[in-house]
């Protein structure tokens, strides 16, 4: 068991893709100021990137990074992170909301989008017009179907 175990090979990163990291939640930090948290899912994040926000489209300076209470020179996909950010309230950003870099493909909110979709717990039929909350990375959101 232990030499199957040990024949796995552990998924590649997808470092070299925009950054992506939705926001699992967000808090002020007395002295430090406000600091999203979330995991990095494709990209890398370092200190001194300029940031935007998706869909708010709020871009600013990442100040610092860390992961268990100690500082990262860059975090990569896979790890969970807190980076604080200048010049944002914590009222600004919230849970669902998507940060990236701001230089490469950053992240935009989207009126629509064509999806595969799998429906829990849902009894009768679906049709146009049906409206179910949208769970996607940490956002949950109402949405309706087109068709």
């Amino acid at each position: 068991l232990i030499e199957a175990l040990d024949a796995i090979l552990p998924p590649s990163r997808p470092t070299e893709k925009p950054l992506r990291l939705p926001l699992q939640d967000v808090y002020k930090i007395g002295g430090i100021g406000t600091v999203p948290v979330g995991r990095v899912e494709t990209g890398v994040l370092k200190p001194g990137m300029v940031v935007t926000f998706a869909p708010a489209n709020i871009t600013t300076e990442v100040k610092s990074v860390e992961m268990h209470h100690e500082a990262l020179t860059e975090a990569v996909p896979g790890d969970n992170v807190g980076f604080n950010v200048k010049n944002v309230s914590v009222k600004e950003l919230r849970r669902g909301y998507v940060a990236g870099d701001s230089k490469n493909n950053p992240p935009r909110g989207a009126a629509d989008f064509l999806a595969q979709v799998i429906v829990l717990n849902h009894p009768g039929q679906i049709s146009n017009g049906y409206t179910p909350v949208l769970d996607c990375h940490t956002a949950h959101i109402a949405c309706k179907f087109a068709e």
